[in-house]
């Protein structure tokens, strides 16, 4: 197995099953409905629903730039997206909306050049290794969020 595949493998098993640490993003969501997704059992922290969102941009950030576009700060909008209709179709289009962002990067890697894992990301001041393990590291954080939320 080659740097890369190794990387593959580490954001799937974040992301949907056999984790070492325990539940993967996509466990943590399976019963998660509208109602729960959009609840705000802690004042001022972000919703189920706005974490899917975030982590959602967050993917299909570090996508455009394995296909060459520069690292660039996401605009609030963009980065933590409103949740204007909170109906359970709009709640499965969201995890669709996450689930997508996340194949279409395992598709973009899986053609990178491992050549490159040490080359700086366009735009930023850390290398492509550092943005992947960090893309790794954002889909474990925000599933700990998503698990203390559900309880």
């Amino acid at each position: 197995m080659n740097e890369i595949e190794r990387i593959c493998d580490q954001l799937r098993r974040a992301f949907d099953g056999k984790a070492w640490h325990g539940p993967s993003v996509l466990e943590l969501l399976a019963d998660v409905g509208a109602d729960r997704a959009a609840a705000r059992p802690i004042a001022g922290a972000h919703t189920i629903w706005e974490l899917v969102h975030h982590m959602a941009a967050w993917e299909d950030a570090v996508r455009r730039c394995i296909e060459g576009e520069e690292m660039r700060s996401l605009a609030d909008e963009e980065d933590w997206l409103p949740v204007p209709d909170m109906s359970e179709v709009a709640w499965r289009e969201s995890v669709d909306r996450l689930e997508r962002a996340h194949r279409l990067l395992l598709e973009s890697l899986s053609g990178f050049d491992a050549g490159q894992l040490e080359e700086t990301v366009p735009g930023a001041s850390y290398s492509f290794y550092v943005m992947l393990h960090g893309v790794v590291q954002h889909d474990l954080y925000h599933a700990g969020q998503i698990a203390i939320l559900r309880k």
